[in-house]
């Protein structure tokens, strides 16, 4: 690692990351692996209690906008991050990811969504697709309609689904099911 390369942690800033796999080669491409690392990202994303704001997988590497995980060192959650991946993905080749990352702290709204803009829109600049919605390894689409993907990513809608509002709409449509259906139990197997 560079001398001049400076961590800044504890700071309670968000993250920007990127990590690239061995010599730069597209292993993300190869049938199931971006599945994968999706999974493994949300697995650690929970046992971390991170939050996710953002990210993307490219063919060769990876975008991450994170915050600081509360119970350790961003660090050590990119080194679990990278090391559970490589076990599952290594197979014949050498190593999977290369070791350094690029860390970029955010500060402040506005450069919150210039990153964000700049991850998702990463795909379309590249040519892998024509428009950030078309691309399906990036949590552009959270973004776009809220709907939860496998990583789940910290936005306004994860908000307001976290949010007393939301449970007191759940608890009313509940309610009026209840009612509707004579508090039977309504049978929803397919015939």
């Amino acid at each position: 690692m560079p001398r001049e390369l400076r961590r800044f942690q504890n700071a309670e800033a968000l993250h920007f990351i990127t990590f690239s796999c061995h010599h730069r080669l597209p292993f993300l491409t190869a049938p199931g692996v971006s599945e994968t690392v999706e999974a493994v990202l949300e697995r650690t994303r929970q046992r971390h209690e991170a939050r996710i704001y953002a990210y993307v997988l490219m063919p060769e590497h990876l975008h991450l906008l994170i915050n600081e995980p509360p119970s350790i060192l961003l660090a050590q959650f990119l080194k679990s991050l990278k090391q559970m991946t490589s076990r599952k993905l290594r197979g014949h080749h050498e190593q999977f990811w290369q070791p350094p990352y690029f860390d970029g702290s955010v500060r402040g709204e506005h450069d919150r969504s210039q990153v964000i803009r700049y991850i998702h829109r990463n795909p379309v600049k590249r040519g892998l697709v024509a428009a950030p919605g078309d691309y399906r390894w990036s949590s552009f689409n959270h973004y776009a309609s809220g709907v939860q993907g496998v990583v789940e990513i910290e936005s306004a809608w994860t908000a307001w689904l976290r949010s007393d509002a939301f449970a007191a709409i759940i608890q009313c449509a509940a309610r009026r099911f209840l009612l509707t259906h004579g508090g039977c139990r309504v049978d929803t197997r397919l015939p």
